[in-house]
């Protein structure tokens, strides 16, 4: 956006990770804080980042607002008169939605999206993180540039678990014996594990410790995804990696599901021993990585680059607007 012209102001919330990302890429951003995790510190929360975010928008004076269910941009935004637009992605986020749906003006959802949303939704031919992990835009590091002393096909498992603390978590459950899937998935490679939150003692020689902005190219050399994260699933699928999720959210998620029935990329599970004995199945099977890439890649022709779709609509509005209203018909 910025080497077409435009100015652009990054604001951002939440965990380390983001500022460690935004920072490792050298992007100008606004830290707003974070929302908290419960329902009470998010309700309390809210109100505090819509005036941080006024704050912003009254030096920078944007003519329209972005985000990925951005409560607070679609908020200021009506404060305003700007036009807003929204990505949204997760079906079962919906306290997020009802908080923004009613001020922004736009929400873009993956033409996968089990929900409708009503007159403002607009669906798009791929998926939110093909917008970074298109081959356009992410190219892979070789893998012994990555540290931990891997190898050129060097077979390893990439096992994630989640701290639970969204909103859209709350009283949902994964992998009952982490342990376990470790002891198990030993015996066919080395096994990262990527966590939220503390680990039992015996398993934290396991942790992954690299920079956020690797682990998308482990994700790419890695054989194996497992775990309780739906956003890393859909990454390491969208990678050519085999993918497993783990969760009593399986199956609700329109893109985690395309990708399964569709592409044969991924597979979720609520049990998570029946998980287990598929990541099994999957590790004994002989040239998967090169399976997988031939699904990959058969994926990526029914899909859009999602980031030059973005810089397009905004470059072109409102006239990208009607274009798309006029497709929706």
């Amino acid at each position: 956006m910025k080497r077409l012209g435009n100015k652009v102001q990054v604001t951002a919330s939440g965990r380390s990770i983001v500022f460690e990302l935004l920072d490792y890429y050298d992007i100008d951003y606004v830290n707003m804080g974070y929302y908290g995790n419960s329902l009470i510190e998010k309700g309390i929360n809210v109100p505090l980042m819509d005036i941080k975010m006024l704050k912003v928008s009254l030096r920078f004076k944007p003519d329209i607002f972005m985000g990925l269910g951005s409560i607070r941009a679609s908020h200021v935004s009506r404060m305003l008169g700007k036009t807003s637009i929204t990505f949204e992605d997760t079906e079962h986020s919906r306290e997020q939605y009802m908080l923004y749906a009613s001020f922004t003006d736009i929400i873009f959802t993956p033409d996968n999206f089990k929900l409708d949303l009503g007159p403002k939704q607009i669906r798009y031919k791929g998926d939110q993180k093909i917008a970074y992990l298109h081959p356009n835009w992410f190219r892979p590091r070789s893998s012994s540039t990555l540290g931990y002393g891997l190898k050129e096909g060097e077979p390893f498992s990439i096992l994630r678990f989640i701290s639970w603390s969204a909103t859209h978590d709350i009283n949902q459950y994964g992998i009952s014996d982490k342990a376990g899937y470790v002891d198990a998935l030993r015996a066919y490679g080395r096994v990262f594990i990527s966590i939220e939150g503390s680990l039992p003692m015996e398993l934290d020689k396991y942790r992954l410790k690299c920079h956020p902005a690797l682990i998308h190219d482990l994700l790419y050399y890695s054989s194996l995804y497992i775990g309780e994260g739906a956003s890393m699933a859909t990454e390491a699928a969208l990678l050519g990696t085999p993918s497993i999720y783990v969760s009593s959210l399986a199956h609700t998620m329109g893109n985690l599901e395309e990708l399964e029935k569709e592409y044969d990329l991924m597979y979720s599970f609520a049990n998570s021993d029946d998980a287990l004995k598929k990541a099994i199945e999957i590790l004994q099977k002989p040239n998967v990585k090169e399976d997988w890439k031939i699904k990959r890649n058969l994926m990526l022709k029914d899909k859009i680059d999602v980031t030059k779709f973005m810089v397009w609509f905004v470059e072109n509005y409102p006239e990208s607007f009607r274009q798309m209203k006029e497709t929706k018909k």
